[in-house]
């Protein structure tokens, strides 16, 4: 990880929600949000929001590691602290915060043309892709060991 270049990170952009990114659209596909997401608003889903944030801080980081490397999420606080409705664009600004070995903390803050509808603090990890495949190789094949296991005792 290039230290320097992750210490100089700052970003200002602009994201224009879309009308799918909604919390009544995000909870209509989960099978234990299906039953009450038509209560729920039109506004962009508070999940949504992070996946915005942590794809911003990520890109931005992922610019100063080596090719063997990714970034991933390890943290993130947020103060979701307004309605954001399809169509607003929000304004997003962004900067290191704390720089550790491996790891980055961002602020992040979101306007719409009203308010601070959000402030953020996302730490990122650089690590080893290799690791991480294997990590994720070891539960995938312990996932299929007790698929196999299931399908046996029936």
């Amino acid at each position: 990880m290039n230290h320097q270049g992750v210490s100089e990170i700052f970003f200002e952009e602009s994201y224009t929600v879309p009308a799918d990114q909604t919390a009544k659209s995000l909870f209509a596909r989960l099978p234990h949000g299906s039953g009450y997401a038509e209560r729920l608003i039109e506004c962009l889903a508070t999940g949504y929001l992070v996946a915005v944030i942590e794809s911003i801080c990520i890109r931005e980081m992922q610019q100063h590691v080596d090719a063997a490397e990714v970034v991933v999420g390890r943290t993130i606080r947020i103060d979701h602290r307004g309605p954001i409705p399809p169509g607003s664009s929000l304004q997003l600004r962004g900067w290191l915060e704390r720089m550790g070995e491996r790891s980055a903390t961002f602020r992040v803050q979101a306007c719409d043309t009203d308010e601070v509808v959000c402030e953020a603090a996302v730490t990122l990890v650089a690590v080893q892709r290799t690791v991480i495949e294997t990590r994720i190789a070891a539960k995938v094949e312990a996932l299929q060991r007790v698929h196999q296991h299931m399908g046996m005792a029936r």
